[in-house]
């Protein structure tokens, strides 16, 4: 610049790391102490502890974060309570970051780069946060060329940026308009994180978009983005998530991105996005709106589980899942699809998939065992209850891939299921199978219920009800 001028201020603190300036190069110094500014109460959204919880689930511990300003990504923070030796670098620190170094859960150890320091280049907060950064040595402060460059971004280990994305198009293209309290993101540095987060080892890039507008008038997920520049292209955008759920886009085709964003809008607004998608040829005219599109995603029933050291995600399906199923029963060993299906079955399409899964998370349920990241998992397990409403009870089967057998995927499933069918007053479970078929008459003694027997010709029926529960289960018939 041709002319400097620095403001000493006593009530500013000093930080550490690339954050001072020599008197020599500095042409006018104004001496004048005042308060510091610190930005107003950020208002409560429910999607944003919603979208928190989600989040939550993609973090790993000792992953090194970035977060953007406003109420969505502080209620991340909140949701990290329980995480363990995570680090940051971010443009930004806040009150939210300080809380959690506060409480341990942000210790620097792991990042892989800069390890013990939490680097950024601004600080948003109230006076307490001030105070936490003058002469803290375990803060660096560096210049945003530093701090923003991807190739510095990348060095980190489980790198994870954190961002919000204020309107999306179906093809996975992201504009960020400037919000109240957060104006500095209409010069921003996002683009840099979610590249430099994508190279990074193990490195994720999150969008974080809440569905709807604060009144709820207008979708955040639109079909194209004609009025807006679009600020991350749509080959950048890996996973997405709004308070109705998680996808990942990286990889996936535009009927693929379309369907899986329209799964995460607002209920309200899904059928008419479906219909402005086809009429713009991003799914295919012979696809229909189904009761899956229209359902919302019941967080409470997925579930991290540990099968011989390896973790597993239980988890409802989702409307993305199609292939992934399409995959699980075409790598069914023959005798495991006659199990599952009653007769042989050389092909399984998708339309058939589709149609076995219209899941609604209340009538029918489909549970899923996934091994592996998200959008990048293999289903090696699958169990569904579909409603009989004249008895209300429901009927369930299972597939489990056969190098998955016998390590307990389907008594999870079967449990989950059971739950999920009590919470919405469904009396019961039965099925029906061979005599022979032992691992399914044994799977539904595992249930804390009696289990009732009819048998016809060379099958048996199952029935446990959920009136009839048992404490010693060799009392079950």
């Amino acid at each position: 610049a041709d002319l400097v001028i620095a403001q000493v201020n006593p009530r500013m603190p000093r930080v550490l790391g690339q954050s001072f300036l020599h008197v020599n190069d500095v042409d006018v110094v104004v001496e004048h102490e005042e308060d510091l500014l610190t930005p107003g109460e950020l208002l409560e959204l429910e999607s944003a502890h919603m979208i928190g919880r989600h989040v939550e689930k993609l973090i790993d511990d000792g992953a090194t974060l970035q977060l953007g300003l406003g109420a969505t990504p502080q209620a991340t923070l909140l949701a990290m309570e329980n995480k363990n030796d995570l680090g940051v670098h971010s443009q930004f620190l806040t009150d939210g970051i300080m809380m959690l170094v506060s409480r341990g859960v942000i210790t620097n150890k792991h990042k892989g780069f800069n390890n013990g320091k939490l680097v950024a280049s601004t600080a948003i907060g109230t006076t307490n946060l001030y105070e936490f950064l003058h002469d803290n040595p375990a803060i660096e402060f560096h210049p945003s060329d530093y701090v923003n460059d991807p190739s510095i971004i990348a060095r980190h280990n489980r790198m994870v940026s954190l961002n919000v994305a204020t309107v999306m198009d179906l093809t996975g293209q992201v504009a960020v308009d400037a919000l109240p309290n957060s104006n500095l993101s209409g010069v921003t540095g996002m683009l840099d994180f979610v590249r430099g987060a994508a190279q990074a080892p193990l490195g994720k890039s999150i969008l974080m978009i809440p569905s709807t507008s604060r009144d709820g008038q207008i979708s955040h997920f639109v079909p194209r983005l004609e009025d807006r520049a679009v600020v991350i292209p749509r080959s950048d955008v890996h996973y997405v998530v709004s308070e109705f759920g998680v996808v990942n886009l990286f990889g996936k085709s535009i009927q693929e991105r379309a369907t899986a964003l329209i799964s995460i809008a607002h209920p309200d607004y899904r059928e008419e996005l479906f219909y402005r998608a086809k009429k713009l040829g991003m799914i295919a005219m012979e696809r229909g709106f189904t009761e899956s599109l229209h359902a919302v995603y019941p967080l409470k029933h997925e579930e991290i589980v540990l099968v011989d050291g390896e973790r597993i995600t239980i988890r409802p399906a989702k409307p993305v899942d199609e292939r992934p199923l399409q995959e699980h029963f075409y790598n069914l060993d023959k005798d495991d699809v006659v199990a599952r299906f009653y007769h042989k079955k050389a092909s399984f399409i998708r339309d058939d998939v589709a149609t076995m899964h219209q899941i609604d998370y209340v009538n029918e349920m489909t549970m899923v065992a996934v091994v592996g990241d998200l959008g990048f998992g293999r289903i090696v397990a699958v169990g569904g209850y579909l409603l009989e409403p004249r008895s209300n009870m429901a009927e369930v089967a299972f597939s489990v891939a056969r190098d998955w057998q016998r390590r307990g995927l389907s008594q999870e499933i079967l449990r989950k299921l059971a739950d999920a069918a009590q919470d919405h007053g469904i009396g019961g479970l039965f099925a029906y199978t061979s005599i022979k078929n032992k691992a399914m008459i044994g799977l539904f003694h595992t249930l804390p219920f009696r289990v009732h027997r009819e048998y016809e010709d060379d099958m048996i029926h199952l029935i446990c009800r959920f009136d009839e529960p048992i404490t010693d289960k060799t009392h079950a018939e």
